[in-house]
């Protein structure tokens, strides 16, 4: 089971797939991400305004269920928007909770 879920989490997507980050609506980055590891880059990269765009929204969840099939990462997003934080605060969470997801399909529990 774990090593389905790492396939899908860790191929390369097309870019059709991507997620795509935005500031609004229409307001597009131009930035996007691939994969779960180029999206756990660009968290560091990105507007933070994009973050909190996407986080409220719900974006993440969405693509994160939808596309990587990964649902305990997309729980864990819902924690952390429940949490409601901002700015650098929201940057720094979002990063460390999709790094250590990261670490734990990549080198195990």
């Amino acid at each position: 089971m774990r090593e389905e879920i790492n396939l899908k989490v860790f191929r390369m997507l097309p870019r059709e797939k991507a997620f795509y980050f935005f500031t609004s609506i229409g307001n597009y980055t131009g930035e996007s991400a691939a994969s779960l590891k180029e999206f756990m880059e660009k968290i560091s990269q990105v507007n933070v305004k994009s973050l909190e765009f996407h986080l409220y929204r719900g974006d993440f969840e969405k693509w994160i269920t939808e596309v990587l099939e990964d649902k305990k990462l997309a729980e864990d997003v819902v924690k952390l928007q429940k949490t409601n934080p901002l700015g650098d605060q929201l940057r720094n969470q979002f990063h460390a909770l999709v790094s250590k997801r990261y670490q734990q399909l990549t080198y195990g529990s």
